[in-house]
């Protein structure tokens, strides 16, 4: 008898255990934290730059770091992360500027002094005058073109943006994604968080059509759908009755019963299309009492192929968790891994997060070692 309780005992531990991995054929992971590496870039007081709306020397990366894009370049991973000064106190209260670091390894990384994207005396003044360009997500397309997606804050409307690089240090601003689909309807739209869909191909990650047109998965709250025929205009997909047309929301009871923003970009497998994105938990009814209240965490969610609206697949349980010190102190104590950028590097996944909005890490899924 003594037995059997122990082995409910055991099962109820494995089966029900929130910090448990739960994997399906379709899915990536386990993401694993590299041994006492993380936090990998972190806020320095001591580089400074001359900022354009200021008019003088700051220190562009003292306040927090966090949220950060990934792609490959020459055989090494550039990290493109989000710095804030110290301009102000809170959330969304500073000024937002995008640094990049550079890595042989993906784990050990050399930064630039100065960033590389900001907002300056040029064309997107109006929408990054003050709070800056935030968040950037990057793909590369197969002929070496980078695509970023960012937020632009003026602190009155946060819109999804689009730059493009050869050499992910030059960047040519394009302004909103939305600017210009449906007469102008979604131009003034508060929206972030554009993963475009990517494939594998002879083992790099690149941008790919799905059904003839460029396809992202964007949005914060809800996820959404938008197409473009260059990367640069994009078309928001939109319902039967000429609203968004939300494919993913959240749920009630679940890890993302509060938000589901999307991640990095998002990939083309023989499955179908696999996003992996951001969940929010509730801070009051509704929440998974498995997580702490307002709980930031890693889902992900299956579309098909044919029907990209369609969820054939979706995670109960998050396949990242805040568990570390340093993801539950910070600008976000509640706990918080925010994921943005993933990269095929040495045929080893690697996942960049932001650390309770205040520090960078990484995590690896080596698929050798999947059961």
């Amino acid at each position: 008898m003594i037995r059997f309780h122990l082995l409910l005992l055991f099962l109820s531990v494995v089966l029900y255990s929130p910090a448990q991995q739960i994997h399906h054929n379709w899915s990536l992971g386990p993401f694993v934290r590299p041994e006492g590496v993380n936090p990998i870039i972190s806020p320095d007081p001591n580089t400074t730059f001359f900022d354009p709306m200021s008019k003088q020397e700051i220190a562009w990366e003292a306040g927090d770091i966090f949220n950060p894009a990934a792609v490959v370049k020459d055989n090494r991973i550039y990290v493109l992360y989000r710095g804030e000064d110290k301009s102000g106190m809170g959330i969304g209260k500073r000024t937002s500027r995008i640094g990049i670091a550079e890595s042989k390894d993906g784990i050990h990384m050399k930064r630039e002094k100065k960033p590389v994207f900001y907002p300056d005396e040029d064309a997107q003044k109006e929408n990054e005058w003050p709070g800056g360009c935030e968040d950037p997500r990057i793909a590369v397309t197969a002929d070496g073109l980078y695509v970023m997606l960012y937020t632009q804050w003026n602190r009155k409307v946060a819109r999804l943006a689009v730059a493009t690089s050869r050499d992910l240090k030059n960047w040519t601003k394009h302004g909103p994604a939305f600017q210009t689909a449906h007469n102008g309807k979604f131009k003034d739209l508060f929206c972030k968080s554009g993963s475009v869909v990517t494939k594998l191909e002879n083992g790099k990650q690149v941008i790919t059509k799905v059904n003839g047109k460029y396809m992202m998965y964007w949005g914060e709250r809800y996820m959404n759908i938008a197409t473009s025929d260059d990367l640069i205009n994009w078309v928001p997909t939109l319902n039967e009755k000429g609203d968004l047309d939300l494919v993913v929301t959240p749920r009630r009871g679940y890890f993302d019963s509060d938000l589901t923003e999307c991640g990095p970009p998002a990939l083309l497998t023989e499955h179908g299309i696999l996003v992996l994105y951001n969940g929010k938990n509730k801070g009051g009814a509704g929440r998974d009492t498995n997580y702490t209240a307002n709980t930031y965490a890693a889902g992900q969610v299956l579309f098909d192929i044919n029907n990209p609206s369609k969820v054939i697949g979706r995670l109960d349980t998050p396949f990242f968790v805040p568990t570390e010190p340093f993801e539950k102190s910070g600008q976000y104590p509640d706990g918080t891994v925010f994921i943005q950028g993933l990269a095929y590097f040495k045929n080893k996944w690697f996942l960049y997060y932001g650390c309770a909005d205040s520090q960078v890490g990484v995590a690896i899924y080596n698929p050798k070692n999947r059961n």
